[in-house]
């Protein structure tokens, strides 16, 4: 797919070079680097080549600058001229051959504009969200619900094969004190509450005594007297297959699907968590002590760190310590599921790369999982990435919401969507999920510039009423070979059409960056430009070539724009 700001940095380089091969004899390949610089009113790109090449040179910078651009040919280039400034740079601007050519990209790739294979022959792993199963979906879940999905589509965009997966947690002590929940409230309607005590740590939700009341209706008082164990599993069961699919509704509800749901239960029921330890085991990563069976995790990292030059000072401020494997009773703990999970993802599903998409505080998580996946030779440091997020905090005119007004507890996913709409949603979860964020409810709901969600889709339905408008004229979006480019000539339309032909390399610096906040910003950017131009630069009742190269290029925005929209899981209206 078309990238033309990469293009003619390419060509850039090879026109500097043509040139110096003409300028000076037996001249060596410069190779220098291309950029935007902030302020175009000199060029609309700078380029750096004589300055790095003048040791080899052996001559002053702005002396081969000068020589490049004397010797430069840039007939049938996207360049119109070029010209040496400062210290050596030597600056390029575009000619209309180059504006007329994102138009034709854009048109003529059309939904698929943006789309790259960079990342081509990688399959990567998003997994995200992941939450408890034993009860509603809260605040942090929305959050890394859209950040997961989102990153999930700019990597696929930028040609990777990418995975969307959920991990339930549905094994060990959360899932027993589950059970144990549900048990009580279920022997309570029976016996009466005040007979049967309710565990101190249990889950005192509303949730889990109407899952109990599901629960007998469904048995009767069948499992009053059955043994313990075989209640609490019947109970799990119960509740996750209650819990699992409304989940599921929520996170569809919310524009989110998965290719698999992925039960920790599998590994454990597989016996892979204990291959995992034994393997960890064999490598001599593990010791015993007071019955349990540990990881050496202190050792593992110290001794990454000295291979990488670290010192022991730097070394002892970490505290490292060791995680246990195996409790005293033989049963294994979460981190050695946590292990054996992200062994299956790497060394057995096969993914080049295993990203996660976790809370804040789990910063502390990260070097004990990755010094895990190192020690059983998966190079976890370059195969686990981990995007961590910051909280989120909801304001309602200025003051902290804490509570959902409907049902009077702490906000769900599932009261969120109530409130606010879905696109509203996803578009403030994906703004800089490195800073902690003020989810404004009021702001979300507002239908004006100040809510950038609508701001964006504002630009999007106006485009297309334009179309509309001008279809019912007889005027409809041309080819690109049928316009004169040539007649794009003033700043707001250059600058319109610099920031379309930006998309490719912001989706590529997106998946990079695992950054998909950059999308935002770039559609808000496209529309704020899109709409200076549209109050600037008429097009209906223009002279005809003059409206039909203005409306290639609005079509262009909406073409842009909807990608964007797309790319968050927002909608892209036609009207509004």
């Amino acid at each position: 797919m078309a990238n033309l700001v990469e293009a003619a940095k390419e060509q850039i380089s090879s026109l500097i070079n043509a040139a110096a091969a003409r300028a000076f004899e037996n001249a060596a390949e410069l190779r220098g680097t291309v950029e935007i610089p902030k302020d175009t009113a000199n060029g609309d790109f700078a380029a750096n080549h004589a300055m790095a090449g003048a040791r080899a040179l052996r001559m002053a910078p702005r002396k081969i600058a000068d020589a490049i651009v004397a010797n430069l040919e840039l007939a049938g280039s996207y360049f119109v001229s070029a010209e040496a400034a400062g210290p050596g740079f030597i600056n390029f601007r575009l000619a209309p051959e180059w504006y007329g050519a994102v138009l034709a990209a854009v048109e003529t790739e059309g939904a698929d504009y943006g789309r790259s294979a960079r990342l081509a022959g990688q399959r990567i792993m998003v997994e995200f969200v992941s939450a408890n199963p034993t009860g509603p979906m809260h605040m942090g879940n929305a959050r890394g619900g859209v950040l997961g999905d989102t990153l999930a589509e700019v990597l696929s965009r930028a040609g990777a094969g990418v995975w969307r997966e959920f991990y339930v947690n549905d094994a060990g002590n959360q899932i027993e004190k589950f059970a144990t929940s549900i048990d009580a409230r279920y022997r309570q309607l029976i016996l009466g509450e005040s007979a049967v005590e309710f565990p101190e740590d249990g889950y005192h939700g509303d949730d889990i005594r109407e899952l109990a009341a599901a629960f007998r209706e469904r048995y009767g008082d069948a499992y009053l007297d059955r043994p313990e164990a075989e209640r609490h599993r019947a109970m799990a069961d119960f509740g996750l297959e209650i819990n699992l699919p409304r989940m599921k509704a929520d996170l569809e509800r919310y524009g989110i699907r998965y290719d698999e749901w992925f039960r920790e239960s599998s590994l454990h029921d597989g016996g892979y968590v204990k291959d995992t330890v034994d393997e960890l085991t064999r490598l001599g990563h593990t010791y015993e002590k007071d019955g349990a069976l540990w990881l050496a995790t202190s050792k593992i990292i110290a001794d990454k760190m000295r291979a990488a030059g670290k010192s022991e000072k730097d070394i002892e401020k970490l505290d490292l310590k060791d995680d246990v494997l195996c409790r005293a009773n033989g049963i294994p703990t979460y981190f050695a599921a946590d292990i054996a999970y992200h062994r299956n993802k790497l060394a057995v599903r096969g993914f080049d790369k295993a990203i996660n998409i976790w809370g804040a505080d789990h910063h502390g998580h990260v070097a004990r999982l990755t010094a895990a996946l190192d020690a059983l030779d998966l190079d976890g440091e370059h195969r686990l990435v981990i995007v961590l997020m910051q909280l989120v905090k909801l304001l309602r005119d200025g003051e902290v919401v804490r509570m959902s007004k409907r049902t009077g507890k702490a906000i769900s996913l599932t009261d969120l969507l109530d409130e606010v709409p879905r696109d509203a949603a996803r578009w403030f979860f994906n703004s800089r999920p490195d800073t902690q964020m003020d989810f404004d409810l009021g702001l979300a709901v507002r239908e004006d510039s100040e809510n950038p969600v609508y701001y964006v889709q504002y630009a999007h339905a106006r485009i297309c009423s334009v179309i509309r408008n001008l279809a019912e004229d007889g005027h409809s979006v041309p080819a690109p070979g049928e316009i004169d480019h040539a007649v794009l000539a003033a700043p707001l339309e250059h600058e319109l059409i610099k920031q379309l032909a930006g998309l490719p390399d912001e989706i590529l610096h997106s998946a990079e960056a695992l950054d998909p906040s950059r999308i935002n910003r770039y559609a808000m950017e496209l529309a704020a430009r899109f709409h200076r131009f549209y109050n600037a630069c008429r097009i209906k009742g223009e002279a005809e070539d003059i409206l039909k190269a203005r409306l290639l290029l609005a079509d262009g925005v909406r073409t842009a724009l909807s990608t964007c929209l797309g790319i968050l899981g927002v909608t892209a209206p036609e009207r509004m």
